[in-house]
């Protein structure tokens, strides 16, 4: 079970944000609720660069918390924003929705066989499960409420009577409108990085940030996007609006419909403020004072910067708000969440506890890009953890890990909950690989780890055991899995010289004595030593350099007669898993 460090009093980068978050607030508004926020759009899978604008909130608002202060995150699920285009390798989704591109997302139908009423809520639905696994505390705000109820009709209103300032404001920039993905594209190439796809798609943004900035015509500029009436999309076209009156005509551009009307538009909430202008709103609507953004809103000329002055117009004040980086993937295909396939937060916590993944976004500060392991990494990510804990336990951590363990472990609402014996990553993957599913063998080799204080349950190691086993099944590809040979290798028994038949003669005469992890270790590593004349526990330092190369040859053998391959899992804990009968089986032919 995670021991969770009492104090978190370091200068982290989460400290320092709460601070600066705290003193603003009381500043804006004195004795009220902090206010943080995030912005997620259902457009499709919701994936792990996406959680980062969830996680970097989160993390500061729970520190706020933790120090005794009221604070409130607010999701907002931009789900009235328009349908863009179908998005590839989504499970019940074929050519046939691109109908419904132009439509708020909440208009969309879910993909075939899906629970949820529409598209928006369809992948909201995942996003939420996986924020509560988390330990994720929100106010989620639906947008397609807010705007249908009529809540934001004055902010509505207000941003058509001041659209000449909202207009110039953004005529500052149209003229150095810059394209985030080729700036980046260019910068790399002058680096001569080569061109990373993954931060080139999130460098493309989110589709709240390619949104246009309203429309201008004969009429002059307006802010506002009405739904059409006639085909309920958004490729509409307002002509005309009367302050006084607030009667809007707009026509619909699409062929087929070509739908015209006129509309009080302090009746009428069928429709939203563009996104430069909806995102600024909303600051002052809610008082926010701590919201993060991405490189996609955070170039020249884009929403963050263009936001900051149009919020003026609407009484508030911009957020404090710092710049995200992009997270990766190692293992799985680059992220987008306009194709599918893409790696959610629930596809992570398939394979990994919330406490490590939480862990990967307390560690590094939002400017620093970091990846999500779902290859081999995953490993070397679990044993960091565990020494780190081994750390905290014993009192030998550094203050800022400390800070990134607690935060990872637990929240101000108390610890995640955690795996009761926490049992080596790599260990439980290996032996989920060579057991196949088998629970009970599982827990045979998992008891025999450590024959002085067995398992009692393949509970007690869950639900590392579980998010190992998920591993194994689902990242690791078919010819990299362990099968067990169920004959001896004859023809390679018989070849064997001398030298390699003593070597397994000793190990298999000091099975009996060393049938544990920590003594089949010693053995395995001790049999290349005593061959060369050297004591079993002698040290590297007391041996020469040939006896490693006589281990990593003792071991290809090993590997080679038990399941046929050069590698595999780590010796000791296939020796385990295959147990002893078998191995004398599979290796007896050399004590003849």
């Amino acid at each position: 079970m995670p021991i969770v460090a009492q104090s978190t009093e370091t200068t982290d980068w989460v400290s320092r944000f709460a601070d600066e978050v705290i003193e603003e607030s009381e500043r804006r508004a004195p004795g009220k609720p902090v206010v943080v926020a995030s912005g997620l759009s259902p457009s499709g899978p919701i994936h792990l660069g996406n959680l980062r604008e969830v996680m970097t909130p989160h993390l500061v608002a729970d520190e706020i918390r933790r120090r005794g202060h009221q604070v409130r995150h607010l999701i907002s699920w931009d789900d009235y924003d328009r349908y863009r285009k179908v998005p590839n390798g989504v499970e019940g989704v074929d050519g046939s929705w691109a109908e419904h591109i132009g439509k708020p997302l909440t208009s969309v139908p879910a993909p075939k066989g899906s629970e949820h009423p529409n598209w928006a809520e369809h992948f909201k639905a995942a996003m939420v499960a996986s924020l509560a696994e988390l330990g994720v505390e929100f106010d989620g705000i639906s947008q397609t409420e807010q705007y249908t109820s009529g809540a934001y009709r004055d902010r509505i209103l207000h941003a058509m009577k001041h659209r000449g300032d909202i207009d110039a404001i953004l005529d500052q920039y149209r003229t150095k409108k810059k394209d985030p993905a080729q700036d980046l594209k260019q910068k790399q190439q002058k680096q001569q990085k080569p061109v990373d796809e993954a931060e080139l798609e999130a460098a493309e943004g989110s589709g709240a940030a390619e949104e246009d900035d309203g429309s201008s015509g004969a009429g002059g500029y307006f802010p506002y996007k009405p739904y059409c009436g006639g085909c309920g999309k958004d490729f509409t076209t307002v002509t005309s609006y009367d302050d006084g009156t607030t009667e809007m005509t707009y026509v619909c551009t699409v062929e087929s419909c070509g739908h015209s009307e006129t509309v009080r538009l302090s009746e009428f909430d069928r429709g939203k403020l563009v996104w430069k202008v909806d995102w600024p709103m909303r600051w002052a609507y809610e008082g926010v004072v701590f919201e993060p953004s991405g490189v996609d809103h955070s170039s020249p000329g884009s929403s963050f910067q263009v936001g900051g002055q149009i919020v003026g117009i609407f009484g508030g004040e911009q957020p404090i708000g710092p710049m995200y980086a992009f997270v990766g993937i190692s293992g799985m295909a680059k992220m987008s969440s306009s194709k599918g396939g893409v790696p959610t937060p629930a596809d992570a916590l398939k394979i990994m506890e919330p406490q490590i993944l939480r862990w990967l976004y307390a560690r590094r500060r939002p400017n620093q890009s970091f990846k999500v392991a779902f290859d081999q990494e995953i490993q070397r990510l679990y044993d960091e953890w565990d020494r780190l804990e081994a750390k905290v336990r014993d009192g030998s951590a550094l203050p800022g890990d400390i800070a990134a363990y607690t935060r990872a472990a637990s929240t101000a609402a108390g610890e995640l909950p955690g795996t009761p014996r926490a049992l080596p990553y790599r260990t439980l993957a290996s032996v989920a690989d060579i057991t196949g599913g088998h629970q009970d063998q599982a827990l045979r080799i998992l008891s025999d780890l450590d024959p002085a204080n067995p398992l009692s349950s393949l509970d007690e190691a869950r639900p590392r055991y579980d998010r190992a086993e998920a591993w194994i099944n689902t990242q690791v590809p078919a010819d990299q899995r362990t099968i067990v040979r169920d004959e001896p290798d004859a023809e390679l028994l018989g070849s064997l010289d001398e030298t390699s038949r003593e070597s397994l003669r000793l190990l298999l005469d000091g099975l009996d004595d060393h049938w544990s992890l920590d003594g089949l270790t010693h053995l395995v590593y001790g049999v290349p030593k005593v061959q060369a004349g050297f004591s079993a526990d002698a040290t590297p330092k007391e041996l020469p350099a040939e006896i490693k190369t006589a281990q990593r040859a003792f071991f290809a053998l090993l590997y080679r007669l038990l399941v046929s391959k050069d590698t595999g899992p780590r010796l000791p804990t296939l020796l385990l898993a295959v147990g002893a009968d078998r191995v004398r089986r599979l290796l007896g032919g050399a004590a003849a």
